[in-house]
């Protein structure tokens, strides 16, 4: 998505009218379908004037193309500002610039990471130089049009304001500074020769619309690339945020000893990397030599991982990597340099089949750790017996004596990288109030269709493409197949259509498991993972009246055990409980509704439920 895209010759010409501001304003609306902050249109109006002045030479042709705010696709992240051209050899060029105000910043010690003041406050920050070039790695990686049509991407940050110190050009950022270089106040004229040399000629084609309209290589799925990851290889270049959180927590596990505790909280949400940052730590700090347990509540993702590297691990090795949140429950005090705790949010007090073993998963997992890193989504508890919040590791890294430190990940890859669609769904489920009434100018597939076999047939449909698409469900039918297999757990007679739970089958494997397709899973074989498709049954235990999304944990199936033990403790404290309720129900199908890469089609059950979720969704109007 570009917001703005001219001839250099227009674009001066709006720079110099004093309105380059207000176009880019307009633009931005139409295309964003959203407004933007002061501070982001007093950007434009001053840095666009600085670009201006670059690149207001005869030498660089009139006829060269601008791009201002190109969003990448699958991604939330957008560029700057860029210049494209042919060189002397007619080569397509794509000169991409990072934009920054500042006027300061601080060393750090760790890679591509810089303080600086951004957001009200100082802050770390991946360094200008690494930022570009790892969004321009993005594009290469995500665009088959940049590799068929041999376009060269050629990417720089311009500090305007910033004067030289040996801080933001030290020699210790000098490996991204050479596959990205920096500019400064003092350097319009050293951008303007870097941009020459590449720029000859004008843009007769259209570059950066080819980008945009070209087609975009298949996503990467973490768990198909686990094995390359785990023997070395770089398959995920983390960016902005990612690399924050990762830098922040290598550091933190290098200086961990046994009177020096540590624990880490990262909260972000769908999407947002957090598998991604926790596997590339695993792969790191084992290389290190540092005892580091990738650990999950949850067993889905775990037995998907395994499965992923049978055949080039041995089963010892795997098992190294990988243990249950509840491994701990007798471990000795800091036996573990580090231990990696994706989808926090879902630990439980108790271990064991029968929930009878141990204290608090999180006070164990502390103990047994020098270092813990906690990846948490507060939203995503789904259980009753989920106790995962911030507050509650903070109070056991305390007792423990455990430096605490908060990071966020708010990168957005999954849902199309749709930032617009995640706070769209919080408003239409009644989680939060947010600006995103609809779904205008939103770059994801979401559909809300009338019946339940239009749904499985659109899902089928997308599984031809690559296997990664699949039905799931909220917990309002019986497992009945468990007990006679030639029945049918989801069935509505009326429209044709019926289907077995997941469970029965490929259990915890099923969103792999080529066959799958035609079983229906549920939040237990889904959180922590993700397809490129998802079709959503919402049940009977979420339905709209007069406006109002409510809940019915009694539409819940018997062997639900998320909600198990509800009805007494509406005894005891209704009013806690109704709103524990509305939580885990809703955010049980935000969950399932966010496991899309690319896509979510929902049928509900509910036909007001179905009406107030397409109105709301307005695609169809646009």
């Amino acid at each position: 998505m570009i917001v703005y895209h001219d001839t250099k010759a227009n674009f001066s010409h709006d720079v110099i009218s004093n309105n380059i501001e207000n176009v880019i304003l307009d633009y931005f609306k139409i295309t964003i379908a959203k407004n933007t902050s002061w501070a982001e249109i007093d950007s434009w109006k001053y840095s666009m004037q600085y670009m201006n002045n670059v690149i207001n030479t005869p030498e660089i042709p009139d006829d060269a193309r601008v791009a201002i705010e190109f969003q990448i696709s699958q991604t939330s992240k957008r560029i700057d500002f860029i210049l494209t051209g042919q060189d002397e050899n007619g080569i397509d060029k794509v000169i991409l610039v990072e934009l920054k105000q500042w006027s300061s910043a601080e060393l750090t010690d760790k890679d591509g990471i810089i303080r600086t003041y951004v957001g009200g406050g100082v802050r770390e920050v991946s360094h200008p130089s690494y930022q570009v070039w790892s969004y321009t790695s993005l594009i290469n990686g995500f665009n088959e049009t940049v590799y068929t049509d041999n376009i060269q991407l050629h990417p720089c940050a311009y500090l305007h304001n910033y004067t030289s110190d040996n801080i933001i050009d030290n020699p210790f950022y000098g490996d991204y500074i050479s596959k990205a270089p920096i500019f400064l106040k003092q350097d319009t004229f050293r951008l303007r020769e870097f941009i020459k040399q590449f720029v000859k000629y004008g843009d007769k084609t259209k570059i950066m619309l080819r980008i945009e309209e070209g087609r975009i290589r298949p996503s990467k799925n973490l768990a198909d690339n686990l094995s390359s990851m785990l023997k070395g290889n770089q398959e995920f270049i983390m960016i902005d945020d990612q690399k924050v959180v990762y830098e922040n927590a290598m550091a933190l596990a290098k200086g961990a000893a046994e009177n020096n505790k540590h624990v880490l909280i990262v909260e972000g949400g769908p999407g947002t990397g957090k598998s991604v940052v926790a596997i590339n730590l695993l792969v790191q700090l084992t290389k290190l030599g540092l005892l580091t347990q990738y650990v999950t509540k949850n067993a889905a993702p775990r037995t998907v991982y395994e499965a992923r590297l049978k055949g080039s691990f041995r089963k010892t090795e795997i098992s190294n990597f990988f243990t249950g949140s509840g491994a701990f429950t007798n471990s000795d005090r800091n036996v573990y340099d580090a231990l990696i705790v994706d989808e926090a949010h879902r630990l439980n007090a108790k271990s064991g089949m029968f929930k009878n073993l141990g204290e608090n998963q999180i006070k164990e997992i502390i103990n047994a750790s020098k270092f813990s890193i906690f990846f948490i989504d507060e939203d995503q508890k789904v259980t009753l017996h989920d106790i995962g919040t911030k507050d509650e590791i903070k109070r056991w890294a305390t007792t423990h004596g455990a430096q605490v430190t908060e990071l966020h990940l708010e990168s957005q890859f999954r849902c199309n990288g749709s930032d617009g669609y995640l706070a769209w769904l919080d408003n239409l489920l009644q989680i939060r109030t947010t600006a995103n009434t609809d779904l205008y100018g939103v770059d994801y597939d979401f559909r809300v269709v009338d019946t339940p076999d239009e749904l499985r047939d659109l899902i089928f449909e997308k599984n031809k493409i690559n296997n990664k698409a699949r039905l799931v469900a909220g917990y309002c039918w019986d497992w009945i197949s468990a007990k006679d297999f030639s029945k049918k757990d989801i069935v509505f007679e009326e429209h044709g259509f019926a289907m077995k739970w997941n469970l029965t089958e490929d259990g915890p494997k099923w969103i792999i498991e080529p066959n799958s397709v035609n079983e229906v899973g549920c939040i237990h074989t889904c959180q922590g993972l993700e397809v490129d498709y998802i079709g959503v049954i919402i049940g009977e235990d979420m339905i709209v009246r007069n406006g109002e999304v409510m809940v019915n944990p009694d539409k819940r199936s018997k062997n639900d055990s998320s909600v198990r033990g509800y009805k007494a403790m509406m005894k005891t404290n209704p009013e806690k409980t109704k709103e524990l309720m509305r939580s885990i129900i809703k955010n049980t199908y935000r969950t399932l509704m966010t496991r899309g890469m690319k896509g979510c089609y929902v049928y509900c059950v509910d036909s007001e439920m179905g009406e107030w979720m397409r109105s709301r969704s307005v695609l169809e109007d646009y």
